[in-house]
């Protein structure tokens, strides 16, 4: 029951985050940078959280549970990421439709990968 817990409350703070992001960034048209940041910064967060908790113990489980699929499960957006695209694609918009689909796709990979690494020289045993 804890577990469950942990992770709505970390799903709700993501998805807070998320909002706001998309806020902030909402004045740039024709293209979704909210979501796009939050991917990227999601991806990126989860890589360095996973290659942390390859190398040492300091992770406890419900920390990464918190983490990983509450606040960076909340903070990313599959679903928003593909009704976007489904969008430009109604509108015409083919070009933007497969810049976000590489976008997100090649830079959110390359971020977990980015953050693996990133653990690996920051993080001791």
């Amino acid at each position: 029951m804890v577990n469950f817990l942990v992770v709505g409350i970390g799903g709700f703070l993501g998805s807070c985050t998320r909002y706001v992001i998309s806020l902030l960034v909402s004045q740039w048209p024709h293209f979704p940078f909210g979501t796009l940041l939050s991917n990227v910064i999601a991806a990126l967060v989860i890589g360095f959280i996973i290659g942390v908790e390859r190398q040492t113990t300091l992770l406890p489980e419900q920390a990464k549970l918190f983490l990983t699929v509450g606040l960076l499960g909340g903070l990313s957006t599959f679903s928003a990421f593909s009704m976007e695209t489904v969008t430009m694609l109604e509108r015409g918009r083919y070009v933007h439709a497969a810049g976000n689909v590489l976008i997100n796709v090649t830079v959110c990979i390359a971020l977990v990968f980015a953050g693996l690494a990133l653990a690996k020289l920051t993080v001791r045993a």
